[in-house]
């Protein structure tokens, strides 16, 4: 509800949000997912990207695909149902995301965006129609007993950096 209520190019809401609590359809994702993080980190990733990485500690292995309780993939509709072309659709999928995970941070859940590249296996696991783009993979719950961020990922620019007021 939260992220339905997010302003879109033109108001055409160009998102659908797929809720998956299923264990089997868990697996099948993960399974996905980890086939193209193995392609992505032995031959995609330049060595600088590989770099920028390593601080927090991420590899192939997802297993909290498995885990977590909820999955949601994000998808933006690159065209309506009725075949119109949908206007500032990254934009508006991305806030929608953004309000949606505020949402659930408020509820006092824990999210972990996933973004193997690409996802199209999302797509078809999810029932999605072609005019759909997988946008993001959220990852939902509760954090697990003793969870910890990595150091690195706590890291962030001060306000001064990130912003400029003009009066």
């Amino acid at each position: 509800r939260a992220a339905a209520t997010a302003p879109s190019g033109a108001n055409q809401q160009p998102w659908h949000f797929v809720a998956i609590g299923n264990p089997e359809t868990k697996r099948k994702i993960r399974e996905a997912a980890e086939a193209e993080e193995r392609a992505f980190y032995d031959s995609r990733a330049s060595d600088e990207w590989l770099d920028a990485l390593a601080p927090l500690g991420t590899d192939a292995d997802k297993p909290f695909l498995e885990i977590a309780p909820w999955l949601i993939a994000v998808f933006a509709q690159r065209r309506g149902e009725d075949g119109e072309k949908n206007y500032y659709v990254t934009e508006s999928v991305g806030i929608a995301t953004g309000m949606l995970i505020t949402a659930l941070h408020s509820a006092g859940l824990g999210t972990l965006t996933h973004t193997p590249a690409p996802m199209n296996f999302l797509t078809e696991i999810c029932g999605r129609p072609s005019t759909e783009k997988p946008f993001v993979l959220m990852v939902v719950g509760h954090p697990a007993e003793g969870a910890t961020v990595p150091a690195h990922a706590l890291n962030k620019k001060p306000l001064q950096e990130i912003s400029t007021f003009i009066g």
